[in-house]
């Protein structure tokens, strides 16, 4: 999807800034490139706006993978990932009540951008682990060696700055 540009109100250390109506444009585009889904997975946090919007669009529950184990979850299921943003383990962690509503369906994991795939490789497993169906994986922007995969739908390629 590289023959059209995104708006940006700024870029920070190559990074986008985005705004409501870059939300709400990337959310359209991804109605248009999802196959069909019964329900949206996203890790917290960054990712939590975007689907937000894309499943208020489509009519459809999401579920957010947490980094912790809440109390108000019933028989959690976790997967652990090795994020670059953290640079250290953390868990991934689906309240046992998500599961059993995902059990079956079609999910598309969307999140904010894929660079090394852990976070969406995690992401996958813990929606196996609950019965789950990955459809799609997907992200606004893709960095890295993410932008030859073809196993993903991105919007648009973040190039890295080297020094």
């Amino acid at each position: 999807m590289k023959n059209w540009q995104l708006p940006a109100k700024s870029v920070r250390g190559g990074r986008r800034s985005w705004g409501i109506e870059e939300q709400k444009l990337c959310s359209n585009f991804f109605l248009l490139l999802l196959p069909e889904v019964d329900a949206i997975v996203s890790a917290e946090a960054k990712g939590i706006p975007l689907v937000h919007e894309v499943s208020r669009l489509l009519g459809m529950n999401y579920f957010v993978a947490r980094k912790s184990i809440k109390p108000y979850m019933e028989n959690p299921i976790t997967v652990e990932v090795e994020s670059i943003t953290t640079q250290k383990k953390q868990l991934l962690c689906l309240n046992g009540i998500d599961a059993q509503k995902i059990k079956g369906k079609r999910v598309a994991l969307i999140d904010d951008v894929i660079s090394t795939g852990s976070s969406i490789a995690a992401l996958e497993k813990l929606v196996e682990k609950a019965g789950g169906i990955v459809a799609a994986k997907a992200a606004i922007l893709a960095e890295g060696d993410a932008v030859n995969r073809t196993d993903i739908i991105y919007l648009e390629e973040l190039p890295l700055f080297t020094d």
